[in-house]
């Protein structure tokens, strides 16, 4: 293993160590994207242990240029943000950049010091996972004074920035379906919050698999917020009018979680008295008792996706804006089977 070096190095040093020549070094610092991912490692490598990182920071700021990218999330308490965000940083760490992370608390103070960062150079770019543009600062800040942007997570009502999630729709319709195949008809859907449009789009999702369905089940929907406390107040609202469900499906693993709590608290069984379904497959889901039935989002592939399209456009390639919607999967554990006598 080579000992640090004395002297203050040089990208003669880097070259050498990386054993590539210095155009190429050169070239891995300015456009890391023209560059083989496995040269961009051997020159990323070399860097660290030169001690040339500090150089390389200062070319990139004569170049106006960070390297750096900026993740905006509303809370990084939220139990998609630790998978999304390891997608991000591997796509960003393979092309040369690394990640700011701005835990926002959906405060617009908190978003104005952060978007600083762009404004003073300290990031090239910008991921959303908040659901919305952020306040810059300035009073009606135009779009396109904004660096390059991509949203995941959760989308925007914003047709210049491209979007990178999982289907919600589709997995919605999905997850529906497998109950009607159990020989559910009372289903029940646990809403997120009014702000979030990914509650509506699920729910367009459950819709569209009643639909389907010869005998058309009612659209049957309940308002909670996405957290286990909204699941558990849903159950009693409903036991309170007398009007249950065989099933429900629930907005997202938090909610679900607590529906099946105020169940058991009232000396119900899940699944032979009532089937639960959720949303998201959050690490708890499968350590829940019963396991929980639910829908997988592939976070991880949406965060290298989401960081690939947006240094794409750091390196100016002609990329079209658009949603790209990956795939969820049903996971099916010990929360739903078939209706019970009960029920019937």
């Amino acid at each position: 293993m080579s000992e640090p070096l004395e002297r203050p190095a040089t990208i003669e040093d880097v070259a050498k160590l990386a054993g590539v020549s210095i155009a190429t070094v050169s070239r891995a610092l300015r456009s890391p994207e023209k560059v083989a991912e496995s040269t961009r490692k051997k020159v990323t490598a070399a860097i660290a242990r030169t001690g040339y990182t500090a150089n390389a920071m200062a070319q990139n700021l004569r170049m106006q240029r960070s390297q750096m990218v900026l993740v905006l999330a509303s809370s990084i308490a939220d139990p998609n943000f630790a998978g999304i965000l390891t997608g991000l940083e591997k796509a960003a760490a393979d092309r040369g950049y690394g990640v700011l992370i701005g835990n926002t608390e959906g405060t617009t103070g908190i978003e104005q010091t952060y978007m600083r960062f762009l404004s003073t150079g300290m990031a090239d770019g910008l991921v959303l996972l908040t659901g919305h543009i952020p306040v810059a600062g300035e009073p009606q800040t135009p779009l396109s004074s904004l660096p390059a942007v991509v949203a995941t997570e959760r989308p925007l009502a914003h047709s210049d920035i491209s979007y990178v999630g999982v289907d919600d729709v589709a997995a919605s319709k999905m997850a529906t379906e497998y109950l009607i195949s159990l020989g559910h008809r009372k289903i029940v859907f646990i809403s997120g919050g009014p702000a979030d449009i990914r509650s509506d789009l699920r729910h367009s999702g459950y819709r569209q698999g009643l639909k389907e369905t010869p005998d058309a089940p009612r659209d049957w929907r309940v308002e909670g917020d996405g957290t286990a406390e909204s699941g558990r107040a849903a159950v009693e609202r409903l036991f309170i009018k007398d009007d249950l469900p065989t099933a429900f499906f629930c907005f997202n693993d938090n909610t679900a979680i607590g529906v099946i709590s105020a169940l058991q608290l009232r000396g119900y069984n899940v699944p032979e008295d009532f089937s639960v379904l959720g949303f998201d497959d959050i690490p708890f889901a499968n350590n829940f008792t019963p396991g929980l039935t639910t829908i997988r989002q592939p976070r991880h592939h949406i965060g290298e996706k989401a960081m690939t399209i947006l240094l794409d456009r750091l390196a100016n390639r002609s990329l079209e804006t658009r949603s790209h919607l990956l795939h969820g999967d049903l996971i099916v554990r010990e929360s739903c089977a078939g209706v019970s006598k009960r029920a019937r």
